[in-house]
This record gives C-alpha cells, structure tokens and sequence, in this order.
C-alpha cells in the first residue's frame, strides 16, 4: 500500500471519513469545555458537508495517506472590505484544521497548513488566519511551532 501524503481538495466520496474526524475534533473541545461543546456532536452534518464541499469559497483540503483520508483543512475565503477604519484584506480562515489522532505528530498537520498557505498566495490572499480554543494546550502549541503568532485575544466571563 501506498505511503506517500498527499493533500487535495475534498471529494464528496470523503464525507464519510471527515466526518468520524469532526468527532475527533469535537471530543477535544467537549473534554475541554464540556459547558459549551455538547456531548457526543460534531460541527457539520453530511448534508451540510455536501453543500461546503460544493463552494468554492469554503475550500476543504484532505490529507491522504494509503487512499484514506488521515487529516482535513476547512477554509472559508474572507474579505473586510466596506469596514471604514481597516485596509481591505482578502483573509483565508481556516476553520477547522484535524489530523486523525492516530497519526498526529508525523508532519500531516504541518503538511495541511502549507498547502492552504500555497493555495492563499496563488489567489492572492493577504494572509491566512485561525482560531484556536485557548484550552486546546496541544494545538496551541503546535500552531506557534509552525510559525503563527498571535493576531487577537477572545476573552471572556463566564456568569
């Protein structure tokens, strides 16, 4: 079997797959906060899934390993333009970023990002952006280690 990573857009044929990884990555906020992330959810139904995979500008990645699909990108394409007191940015967000935990810490993740870096530079994007839950100790860590820094700070009080 092939053991070569390779990164594409998504294919309606992943949905199967991406969903079991939404469940992996909502465990981790729900472990985390379980008084905001409900038990046992994710972030997308399949049929939501189908319609972002038809947009382009929700462009989702898939990083495979063996034909099965280990890692996935979500991205949504941004611009702040008619804002009066900001320059008019186009902004990549990357809306969710996973690797299936089994195979974390072999550079998919890395990997995933590059190639959404790539594809913001050859459309012209000013820069890509996330957010990342502050109690996701792991992932904070590995977004400072591949380069980003901090561009805000959500704070909150809970009541």
């Amino acid at each position: 079997m092939d053991n070569i990573l390779t990164i594409r857009r998504a294919a309606a044929t992943d949905i199967e797959r991406i969903g079991e990884l939404l469940y992996q990555v909502h465990k981790v906020h729900n472990d985390a906060r379980p008084d905001l992330f409900k038990t046992g959810a994710k972030k997308y139904t399949d049929e939501q899934l189908s319609e972002i995979l038809k947009d382009e500008n929700k462009p989702v990645f898939v990083a495979t390993r063996g034909g099965s699909v280990c890692g996935y990108a979500f991205c949504i394409a941004m611009d702040n333009g008619g804002i009066e007191n900001m320059c008019n940015v186009k902004t990549l967000y990357i809306d969710d970023l996973c690797v299936d935990e089994k195979a974390r810490g072999g550079g998919i993740g890395k990997a995933l990002f590059d190639h959404v870096v790539e594809h913001a530079k050859a459309n012209d994007f000013y820069n890509v952006t996330l957010n990342v839950w502050a109690d996701n100790e792991n992932a904070v860590a590995f977004y400072k280690k591949i380069g980003l820094r901090i561009q805000k700070i959500d704070m909150e009080k809970i009541l």
